[in-house]
């Protein structure tokens, strides 16, 4: 079972992981409504490190990424759910629209993004270059998203 951790403790936990020889992986989104994009996205991004560290948009950050009707679960809600998973080792929250500076901290060995994003795309890619940080783009599952699973929702 995955752990949440708290944003001011994250980086030191990261670098001792890393002292005892063990590798991680980062990804990061808002994971409002899990479906099973998400579950093969995550399942995915395990395979590349020892450990997996979601950076989790908390609730603030969803509304200003998504607009004022998201998220749709709380943070506290989507955060325990993502620890359930056993290819999540450790959750983290951050409230700002871009994971930059929390990556910029950690400095994960392997960063993980949607395969819709490209290095030349990637907001993230400066930090990337500069930690030199490899990144991995997962394919989504073809029709699976939260605003699908929303839309679908108010059409019934």
């Amino acid at each position: 079972m995955g752990q949440l951790l708290r944003r001011e403790n994250v980086a030191n936990f990261i670098d001792k992981l890393h002292k005892s020889g063990k590798t991680v992986v980062a990804t990061n989104g808002c994971f409002d409504i899990l479906h099973v994009g998400h579950v093969r996205y995550l399942q995915k991004t395990k395979t590349f490190a020892d450990y997996s560290i979601v950076l989790l948009n908390s609730d603030k950050s969803v509304k200003s990424i998504k607009g004022p009707t998201r998220p749709i679960n709380n943070e506290q809600d989507r955060a325990e759910i993502l620890c359930a998973l056993s290819c999540v080792d450790y959750v983290v929250m951050f409230d700002e629209d871009s994971p930059r500076d929390l990556l910029d901290e950690i400095k994960p060995d392997v960063y993980t993004k949607g395969a819709d994003y490209t290095m030349e795309t990637l907001p993230e890619a400066d930090i990337m270059r500069k930690n030199n940080i490899r990144v991995e783009f997962i394919n989504f599952v073809e029709g699976k998203s939260t605003t699908n699973t929303i839309n679908k929702m108010r059409n019934n």
